[in-house]
């Protein structure tokens, strides 16, 4: 037996909570393909990057160093331009 249902639901971690019960007895096991539904509310100015930044988002001084170690990094591999 085949069933196909629609589901909305959040996920947490590892968990999804869905909005309403399957019908499926706990622990059956099920296949679950993953569509991103557009966000309900408005996301608030900065939080778009903040949510890009991953683990960047609560060290940005972290990530400053970072981005100068790279620009410097390449700047020692690159060669001088011949005029």
């Amino acid at each position: 037996m085949q069933i196909r249902a629609s589901l909305k639901g959040r996920i947490h971690g590892k968990t999804i909570e869905l909005e309403h019960e399957s019908g499926l007895p706990d622990g059956q096991e099920v296949r679950v393909t993953l569509e991103l539904l557009r966000s309900e509310q408005p996301l608030c100015p900065g939080d778009g990057i903040r949510k890009s930044a991953g683990a960047w988002a609560d060290d940005p001084e972290g990530l400053d160093e970072f981005l100068e170690l790279n620009r410097q990094n390449r700047k020692q591999r690159r060669p001088e331009i011949a005029s």
